[in-house]
This record gives C-alpha cells, sequence and structure tokens, in this order.
C-alpha cells in the first residue's frame, strides 16, 4: 500500500505516520509532501491508495490539492487531518470528495477506525 502524508509541519507529519497500526506501516510505502502543490505532483508520481491531507498550507492548501487530486482521479482517498474543524471547512472538503475529517492529533485509535472502514484488506 502506498501512503501519502500531506503537512506543511513535519512533526505533524511524523504524529500522522506514529498513528498509522504498526502492521500496516510495516506493509507500506509511506511518502511526504509539505504543501499542496508537492501533494497534487507526488499523487501524480505515485498513484497513493491513501492520502492523509492537511489543509492549512503555504504555496497551495489542501482545499485546492484536492480538488485537483479529485478532479483528476474521481476514486482517490483523502482523509483531511486538520485543526481547522469549522464546520464551513468540514463541509467544503467533504463536497470536493474528501472521505473523512479528522481533527488534529490523530490518535492511534481513530487512525485504526479509519483504516478499518476505507482501506480494504
Amino acid at each position: 500500500m502506498k501512503i501519502l502524508v500531506v503537512d506543511d509541519s513535519s512533526f505533524s507529519r511524523k504524529m500522522i505516520i506514529k498513528a498509522i497500526p504498526e502492521e500496516i506501516k510495516s506493509q507500506s510505502e509511506i511518502y511526504e509532501a509539505e504543501n499542496g502543490k508537492e501533494a497534487v505532483e507526488k499523487y501524480e508520481e505515485i498513484n497513493p491508495d491513501l492520502v492523509f491531507l492537511d489543509l492549512t498550507m503555504p504555496v497551495m492548501d489542501g482545499f485546492e490539492a484536492l480538488y485537483h487530486i479529485r478532479s483528476r482521479h474521481p476514486d482517490a482517498l483523502v482523509i483531511i487531518i486538520s485543526a481547522d474543524i469549522q464546520q464551513q471547512a468540514v463541509r467544503e472538503v467533504m463536497e470536493l470528495g474528501a472521505r473523512a475529517f479528522v481533527k488534529k492529533p490523530i490518535s492511534p485509535e481513530k487512525m485504526k477506525e479509519i483504516f478499518e472502514k476505507f482501506v480494504k484488506n
């Protein structure tokens, strides 16, 4: 499985990766991007099975990155992990095709739920 973790904070990326269940992590290739522009480029390059995407980033934010990814890849599995939990933001990303919205920081338990719900074994 290929997983793309997108956040402008290297600390946040590490925390997201750390929360991924070990049995999944050990069998996956994990890629990182620092902003939405990198995320879109990396998506085209590696075609990941799952994307964890922050919203507030420089260069290109998560909303725009989500739009570009989903417009080219309608089946893309994108999970938003953000501190911005305003209802308008949640509504907008869900309309853009995100599969779930998770508040930062993500717990290992919540991460396990995401894999159980969205990832086919």
